[in-house]
């Protein structure tokens, strides 16, 4: 295992519910870029294991979606989303396009980006309340 993997791990291993989310999201996010630029150059063999984890990571993120917690509106555009992204993935993989991947992280980045935004000020709040 390299550095950079044990440092990943260590990261993941020793990190809280919301960094692990954020983690998730830029993996995802990570998956999806490298798969459309395996497509682009021709190396479908190297895409499809990244198309595929990005696409359990999306899964993972839909069955997790729980409207019960609030936010059931949310919950359901959030939904319609992750569907949509599983879709394009999918899409990619069986027609290795590099168009399909990269709409999917298109889609995909402003919610990744969103629930960064949100995880770094919840810290700030949580810093500033405790002094």
């Amino acid at each position: 295992m390299s550095y950079a993997q044990r440092y990943t791990q260590a990261q993941a291993e020793t990190a809280g519910p919301e960094r692990l989310m954020v983690l998730l999201f830029e993996a995802a996010l990570r998956h999806m870029n490298r798969a459309a630029a395996d497509l682009e150059a021709g190396r479908h063999g190297d895409a499809e294991p990244s198309l595929t984890r990005a696409g359990e990571i999306v899964t993972e993120l839909l069955v997790t979606l729980d409207p019960n917690r609030g936010a059931p509106d949310l919950c359901d555009t959030l939904g319609e989303v992750y569907k949509f992204v599983n879709a394009r993935l999918l899409e990619a993989n069986l027609r290795r396009d590099p168009a399909k991947a990269l709409e999917a992280a298109r889609v995909f980045a402003p919610i990744a980006d969103g629930f960064r935004e949100a995880v770094a000020r919840l810290a700030v709040e949580q810093r500033n309340a405790a002094h």
